[in-house]
Formats: structure tokens, sequence, C-alpha cells
């Protein structure tokens, strides 16, 4: 708002030096290249400040999903939030249109994973699981089991496997 309130005043200034430079003061045209010169600056750091918010808030939706704490959208303007809700949308309906019926969670491996099996013991009854290769598996309490790691993730979320580290 600062920045803003001081980008009003240099223009309203460069305004009337410029209605006095046009009747003939032409001493006042370096005072008026300077002062445009810091409204061009001025405006390229609010643009870079608000392009920084963007590439955070675009972030946030990856790193926290499709819903955010309320204490960041505190610290968040109305726009923003309503940019969020465009960008969380959109993301969906792209998440949608790819990976077949089912779509493609694109927020589930941040980072690739370092194997494509994992260890995974059971910590409640669950019953039958089925792999991709037809092998079926009976998940009952505290068995370990080494299975693909995508199969499985959505089971480690509902708290029914626990990812054994070793």
């Amino acid at each position: 708002r600062q920045a803003l309130e001081e980008m009003r005043a240099l223009y309203e200034r460069n305004q009337a030096d410029v209605s006095e430079a046009k009747s003939g003061r032409t001493d006042l045209i370096f005072l008026i290249r300077f002062r445009h010169c810091c409204l061009l600056r001025n405006q390229r750091c609010l643009l870079a400040y608000l392009y920084d918010r963007l590439l955070r808030i675009r972030a946030l939706r990856w790193e926290y999903g499709s819903v955010l704490p309320n204490t960041i959208q505190f610290h968040m303007s109305a726009e923003e939030v309503e940019w969020f809700n465009r960008y969380k949308k959109s993301l969906a309906t792209y998440m949608r249109s790819v990976g077949g019926e089912e779509g493609l969670d694109l927020t589930q491996d941040i980072k690739p994973p370092k194997s494509l099996y994992i260890e995974v013991r059971c910590l409640k009854d669950h019953g039958e699981f089925e792999v991709d290769d037809g092998t079926t598996i009976l998940l009952k309490k505290n068995s370990q089991h080494f299975l693909p790691r995508w199969k499985c993730e959505q089971l480690i979320r509902q708290g029914v496997l626990e990812h054994v580290l070793s």
C-alpha cells in the first residue's frame, strides 16, 4: 500500500511538471524522467512481489491439498483465496481428465519414490487385498507384507497399514 501511495504521488507530481514543461520549462524534463524511472522500478518490484506470492499460493495447494488451514488463509487477501480456489478447480479438472476412469492424483507423490515396493505392517484386520498380478493377500493385524507403494498408500492414509522403515 505504501508503494502504491508513493507511486500515486510520483505520478501526480509528474503530471503537474509535464504541463509546466509543455509551457516551456525544459529544466523539468530530467526530473520527469527520473520520476518515471522510479515509477517503473516500483511497478517491477510490486509485480515481482505479487508473482512470488502467487507461486507460494500455488505451492500451498500441492503441500496442503485442496483445503488450506485457517492460519494460512487468514494471511491471504480475498483475491488470493479466489485465485487459489480457481487453481484448485483447474488442477482437479485436469487430474480427472488424465489417467483413465479414476483420474490421476498428481499430488500423491511429490518426490519420486526410491522404490516401487514398500514393507507395510497391518494395524487392524482388513480382509483380502488383491494386487495387480491377481495375487490375493490377507491383511490381518500385525502381519507384514511387501506391496506396491501406489497400491497401499490409500490404506496407509486410512490407518489400516503402516509403512515399516528399516
